[in-house]
């Protein structure tokens, strides 16, 4: 059964959306243990090895997230789609929640989403599955080559996805002038800061 599949968890809190289209809206997020994705710069690397983190049953985790009663459940990781992510997510709507996925798109697509955030890493490719699934592209910045690399990614969507640059956090007095000309001089693009980090929240 669904309920007693179980993942590799992280964490798991209340919190608002930090980036991309829903920032500032409150949401449950549960971050999966696991990613092969290994960007340089990422700021959960404890998350990386599976091993380490428990197993938790979908219906717990399913509990926790009804119990929040926030509206929406972002999982994200690491790197979530490692793992076959539909048993989570059916439950998660069979209980009425809406489903958010963050993912590199490095792995199949699984899992039944209301929202996909897309968020391709130059470590690993994005599977071209991916790109019709995105409702946006978020594009982190950590270099001038960085907002041409965007543009490749882009170029793959569904007309209509929405898209989003992102100076990585630690650079982002570096290149956020540039990151600010790019999106003036092509508005389909739209800043995405991680607003969450500015005000303290996880």
């Amino acid at each position: 059964m669904a309920s007693s599949t179980t993942y590799p968890v992280m964490e798991r809190f209340p919190t608002l959306q930090g980036e991309g289209a829903w920032t500032g809206h409150a949401a449950w997020f549960i971050r999966l243990g696991g990613c092969d994705v290994g960007c340089s710069w990422c700021d959960v690397k404890e998350c990386w090895p599976v091993e380490v983190h428990p197993r938790v049953a979908v219906k717990e985790l399913v509990k926790e997230a009804k119990d929040s009663g926030l509206p929406r459940v972002v999982v994200t990781g690491g790197e979530p789609a490692m793992h076959d992510l539909g048993p989570l997510t059916e439950a998660l709507k069979e209980a009425g929640l809406a489903t958010h996925l963050e993912t590199s798109g490095a792995h199949p697509v699984s899992g039944l989403w209301d929202w996909v955030t897309l968020s391709p890493k130059k470590f690993k490719p994005c599977r071209d599955e991916w790109y019709k699934e995105a409702d946006e592209l978020k594009v982190v910045v950590v270099n001038s080559h960085d907002l041409e690399w965007a543009e490749g990614h882009a170029s793959q969507l569904v007309p209509g996805t929405a898209q989003f640059l992102q100076p990585e956090w630690d650079r982002r007095d570096v290149v956020m002038e540039k990151v600010l000309t790019r999106i003036q001089e092509a508005p389909q693009w739209r800043l995405s800061l991680q607003i969450h980090k500015f005000i303290g929240l996880p």
